[in-house]
């Protein structure tokens, strides 16, 4: 039998790197990895190739050969590996939109209010977190309510449902489907509306303040001085000092007496762009209420009144214009 010069140096070449190799026929040569694997590699253009180059240049052109096979197969393990990184990544994005869609049509999201301060003491957590801005000092969460917790939604479980529409069935389910009560009492002969419960999203009422108010002419005072109760004052007729004034102390009495207190801060309502929209669009359109700080400082020696912000004095100016 004529000796295989070409094939034998090529089978030899891939000895060297690790490769055990068989002649199948001479087109065709059968390569075993070291894992094991095995297929056919067709060498019939490299061995006319080869078989034009002296006997000396074989080692170099087996040589070529093998290491042009192996950069094939890092290539090709390349590619499987990101093919499986794809079919892992696009399996987390299945079961992400699972869950959330799981939540969504049990209902069990709500909304809850935070300072901007609890949710920055932590680096990256407000981030991480479904938030959005309510009003200057405030945010919006989405919690998951579990029967014995309340757990903040990270923002990686939303997959690709929009925010907007977790915020908008958070939203509808903490006003509807969370008990609460409203009640008006005279603190200081002024007209105060509390929306309470023994639960903590409470606030979402904010965004369905309208139910509750008549003209509004000149807005409403807000604030959220704990998780539990929303109180507000429709400004109108009573003197709007008196009522600035017992809504910083009945806020601040609630912050003093209250567990995770929120501010005592007031702010001014006004109705905008958000209550143009129908409630339950309003609810999903990424749109909040407009919310203001405001406050005064009263002295009854001087019978002086000082405005914080120049918001109060806009409201101010505003209410006095037409009760002067």
């Amino acid at each position: 039998m004529t000796p295989d010069i070409i094939g034998d140096a090529l089978i030899q070449a891939f000895a060297e790197r690790g490769y055990r190799a068989v002649l199948e026929s001479p087109a065709t040569l059968i390569v075993t990895r070291p894992d094991g694997g095995s297929g056919p590699v067709d060498i019939s253009a490299w061995r006319s190739s080869a078989g034009r180059d002296s006997r000396a240049a074989l080692p170099g052109h087996s040589a070529d050969f093998v290491q042009g096979f192996l950069n094939g197969l890092a290539k090709a393990d390349e590619a499987r590996r990101a093919q499986d990184a794809q079919r892992a990544q696009a399996v987390q994005r299945v079961e992400e939109h699972s869950e959330i869609g799981r939540m969504l049509a049990e209902e069990v999201l709500r909304v809850r209010i935070y300072t901007e301060e609890e949710l920055s003491a932590v680096p990256g957590m407000r981030e991480a977190l479904v938030t959005r801005p309510l009003a200057p000092g405030l945010l919006q969460s989405v919690v998951v309510d579990y029967p014995d917790a309340i757990m903040p939604l990270n923002r990686s479980s939303i997959g690709g449902t929009p925010e907007n529409e977790i915020f908008g069935a958070a939203l509808r389910a903490s006003i509807e489907k969370e008990p609460h009560y409203i009640k008006t009492d005279e603190i200081w002969d002024v007209p105060i509306t509390h929306i309470g419960e023994t639960h903590r999203y409470v606030g979402s009422h904010v965004h369905a303040l309208r139910r509750h108010l008549g003209p509004a002419p000149y807005g409403a005072l807000v604030s959220f001085p704990i998780p539990e109760y929303l109180i507000f004052h429709e400004i109108g007729s009573t003197h709007l000092f008196a009522a600035m004034e017992a809504m910083q102390g009945i806020s601040r009495r609630h912050v003093e007496q209250g567990e995770k207190a929120l501010t005592s801060q007031v702010y001014w309502w006004r109705a905008g762009a958000y209550e143009q929209l129908p409630e339950q669009q309003a609810l999903s359109s990424g749109l909040v209420p407009g919310l203001v700080p405001v406050g005064i400082e009263v002295n009854h020696e001087d019978k002086s009144v000082a405005a914080r912000t120049a918001e109060s004095d806009e409201l101010i100016n505003l209410w006095m214009r037409d009760h002067s």
